[in-house]
């Protein structure tokens, strides 16, 4: 976090980074992102089954909640479901049924799985024909069991007529991967083969680094120039390039860890008495 001496260096009342997202004027998004929170946007609107994966602090989190953040603002009838189980791994497809009847009814949910399943359909269905549509969206979803991955397609299954009654989005990490590979799960193909996969993608270099960092400090009333240079976004951005075993370039400027290492450099250029972090006091760090 920004200590209280930088905080006095560059006169800031608060951390730009911390609670920086409260409204969606707060999002920055890239081509990558914007099209991820669309597709997931249309998804959740018309049905379908998509996988949204990223690396820790990529903004998955912040993408579902924009999208969310959409469907309320544009008062559309859809029905959100959000199993809150805090293990994913010991989520169940019981489970997924209790959340369906908990978030779109006000029923209490019937002792059997085979009695859930029929309430679910039948909640459901009036539900849709009552003009809503509904998404069950999972976090943390690469911590689920293939017997739970293979479930899901009986419940994207339930329709009425021709429309699905049911869209799922999946949100998770890039382990997901291996769990939708299908020579490695063969069991679980049926719901693999009919899965879209999105990743999402680090900031590309100093210039999206920058107009990332505009967003932070515009919210603090600040230039983002005054405290953290063009030059320092550069550095900021070769500073987050890594190499793989095989020689490979790659950058893993998320915004998680842009926040950090922009903490970090305005900390070092407060204690060197420097009033903007420059990309001399980045590659300092």
């Amino acid at each position: 976090m920004l200590n209280l001496t930088t905080r006095k260096n560059f006169n800031l009342f608060k951390d730009p980074f911390t609670d920086d997202v409260m409204t969606a004027d707060d999002v920055f998004l890239n081509d990558n992102s914007r099209f991820a929170e669309e597709y997931l946007y249309i998804t959740a609107k018309i049905g379908g089954m998509l996988a949204l994966l990223g690396e820790s602090g990529s903004g998955k989190t912040t993408i579902r909640r924009l999208a969310i953040d959409r469907i309320q603002t544009e008062s559309l009838k859809i029905r959100v479901v959000t199993p809150r189980i805090i293990d994913k791994g010991r989520l169940n497809a019981g489970m997924i049924c209790d959340a369906i009847i908990a978030d779109c009814s006000t029923e209490h949910p019937k002792r059997t799985l085979e009695a859930k399943a029929r309430q679910v359909e039948r909640i459901l269905t009036n539900s849709s024909r009552s003009g809503y549509s509904h998404v069950l969206m999972i976090e943390e979803a690469h911590d689920l069991s293939i017997q739970t991955l293979k479930y899901l397609k009986r419940f994207w299954e339930m329709e009425d007529g021709f429309k699905k009654l049911l869209a799922i989005v999946l949100i998770g990490q890039p382990e997901m991967k291996a769990k939708l590979d299908e020579s490695k799960n063969w069991e679980a193909r049926e719901v693999i083969r009919r899965m879209e996969v999105l990743e999402l993608e680090p900031l590309a270099g100093g210039t999206e680094i920058a107009k990332y960092l505009d967003i932070k400090f515009r919210r603090l009333s600040r230039d983002r120039k005054e405290i953290f240079s063009d030059d320092a976004c550069d550095a900021l951005g070769r500073k987050l390039l890594r190499q793989a075993r095989n020689d490979v370039v790659y950058s893993v400027a998320y915004p998680l860890l842009v926040n950090n290492w922009a903490r970090k450099a305005m900390n070092l250029a407060a204690s060197m008495k420097v009033k903007t972090v420059d990309a001399d006091v980045v590659e300092s760090l």
